[in-house]
Parts: C-alpha cells; structure tokens; sequence
C-alpha cells in the first residue's frame, strides 16, 4: 500500500510538472518606446551587447551605441575614402563589436584599443556583397556573403577578429548562380555552439557542423523562383529546432509557402501555416524560454506571434521593423527605417 502511494505522488507531481511544461502564454499587444528617431537612417542591423547596451550599424556610414540605465546614444561616422557606406551587418563577441558593409568594396571593422573603428578586412570586386556576421566564441567569427565564382563567400575569422580569411570553393558547396543572401536583418545565419545555418535566396539552408571546416547544402520547399524569394530570415532554438520565414518583398500579402520549420537541425523543413498570415517578413525569431514554441516575426507590414512554433499566428501591430532582438522573454529591440524601438510583449 505505502508503495502504490508513492507511486501515485510521483505520478501527480509529474502531471503537475507537465502541465507547467506546456503552459502556453498567449501575447496580444505590444508597448512601443522610441529610443532613436532618424529620418535619415534605415537601420538593418541591431546587436544587444548586454543587458544594458544596444548596438546599431545603418547607411550613411553610421553606427551608434546605446546606454539603456542612462536612456543616451553615443553616434558616430565611418569616414573611408570619401565612400558612402552602408552597414546591414554587424557582430559582437563579447569583447569586441563588428560591422561589415554590403556593397564593393566590403569593408568590415571592429573596436580598436582606442575605442575607434579600425579596417581589418578589405575585399574589392563588382559582385561582392556582404550580407550577415556572427560568432560562435570570443576568437571565431564568420560571415556571409553572395555567392560569385562559383560559390557563396564565406570569411571566417580564428583569432578574435583581427584577421579574416576567405574560404576556397573547394571547401563549400557549388553555388547556384546569383545565390546570395537578403541583407534584410542581418538574420539569415544563426549558430548554436558549433553548428552552423545559412539561409539563401534560392531556399537553401548551408550548414555546418565544425564552425565553418566542412559544408552541407538541403533544400527547402519555401517559395523561391524569382529573385525576391527565397528565406530572408532563419533561427534556431536549438541544435535540432528551426524555423524561416521569407516570402517576395515585392508582394508582402502573398503568404504561399514562406514559413516553414524543422525538427531534424535543418536536414528536411515543411511548409506550415500556408497561404496563412503573415506574409512576407524579413526577420523571425524564437523568444527565450519559449519551449521552441512561441516566434516573433516583423516586417515592414507589421509584427505577428506565434505561439506553436509556427502553425498559427496573431497579428499584434502594423508598426513596420526590419529586425529585432530579445532582450528577455517579454522584451526585445526593433530598428526599422528612421527609428530603434523598445518593445513589450503583454497578454
């Protein structure tokens, strides 16, 4: 008898447990706080770089760094030969920030002993056209650009930053031609410890499980025939849990085959919610503690929640980002064309 009453305990406890497990929230609005307003800025690239720094790259050779405890921005000019430049990429690894414009010639930088913007990789070509950054330790790096001869361009960086070197098309996959990338978000890579994901403008997913040694390619079925499709925007919540979003720009309520997700680390994906809202968007990601569950993804049209990874969706505003980042479960940073924002999730 005293063991069928242990048993029933632990039998309870583990219901009660997994009735916690699965408890859903359910988001229904969003509270907006502008912290940068710039008519002149379309702001592509945001970073938090700890609980109390965000980082921003834009065009007109501008970047800026903000101190949420003291509600300030500290903002700044790139001056590099009379060029206008524009950032749709940047990167932090923990000691160091990082940003690379799109455009010839690519030109990536990182914070000096001084404090300033020092040029430590330099590629000049008519196609070149950097696209996302990020890294997977404080000492390696990698980024992301449109494919030409042959391949994708892929530099990877060994030792914090400092050098860069270019990967071979020996090593990578055979690029399909004019494969790139969207920089739309600076989110069409993501890492998670030593894997690595790429989303491409043909609906391919590159990845690799050695940070940059050896190179995959699977397809996808997202929409993907004419060069405005394909996947804009890939996260993962874990090594095996993924979703990308990503449409035509060109027709934002077209909502035919652009979500899809996997459970497989990116191997197959399956198209969810289809010809369901939304639409096209340019940046989606997995809110933290979420259980792989509960997606953000915004747009220029808007922002939508998802709170079963993806099979259904609410629209909670028709405020338009281009990207965003989780501060916390409930709060995150948006920058879009002429403004950064701070966003709350509620119920």
């Amino acid at each position: 008898m005293r063991n069928l009453i242990l048993f029933i305990i632990a039998v309870s406890c583990l219901s009660c447990q997994t009735e916690e497990k699965i408890k859903k929230r359910e988001f229904s609005k969003i509270t907006f706080k502008t912290i940068l307003e710039d008519s002149t800025l379309s702001i592509r690239a945001i970073e938090i770089l700890d609980q109390k720094s965000l980082a921003f790259a834009a065009n007109n050779n501008t970047y800026g760094l903000y101190n949420s405890a003291s509600d300030s921005w500290l903002i700044s000019k790139i001056e590099q030969d009379s060029l206008n430049i524009e950032f749709r990429a940047i990167a932090n690894n923990q000691e160091d920030f990082f940003m690379i414009s799109v455009g010839n010639p690519a030109l990536l930088y990182k914070t000096g002993n001084n404090g300033e913007m020092e040029l430590v990789y330099k590629e000049s070509h008519e196609k070149v056209f950097y696209d996302s950054m990020k890294f997977w330790n404080a000492k390696e790096g990698i980024a992301i650009g449109d494919a030409f001869n042959g391949c994708l361009s892929v530099i990877i960086t060994r030792d914090g930053g400092f050098t860069w070197q270019k990967l071979p098309c020996e090593v990578l996959p055979k690029g399909i031609e004019g494969e790139g990338a969207f920089a739309a978000s600076n989110t069409n890579i993501e890492i998670v410890d030593d894997n690595t994901w790429v989303a491409t403008t043909t609906g391919s997913v590159y990845f690799s499980g050695d940070k940059g040694m050896t190179w995959d390619v699977f397809d996808t079925p997202i929409i993907k025939e004419k060069e405005t499709e394909g996947i804009y925007s890939i996260d993962f919540y874990d090594k095996l849990n993924g979703f990308a979003i990503g449409g035509d720009y060109t027709k934002p309520a077209d909502s035919s085959a652009n979500k899809i997700r996997t459970f497989d680390g990116g191997k197959t994906w399956e198209l969810v919610a289809e010809n369901q809202n939304p639409g096209y968007r340019s940046c989606v990601q997995y809110i933290p503690n979420g259980a792989g569950e509960e997606l953000i993804t915004v747009g220029f049209k808007g922002i939508d929640y998802s709170n079963d990874n993806g099979m259904t969706w609410m629209h909670l505003s028709d405020e338009g980002f281009y990207t965003l980042r989780f501060l916390n479960d409930s709060v995150a940073y948006a920058a879009g064309r002429g403004r950064i924002s701070k966003l709350t999730f509620k119920p």
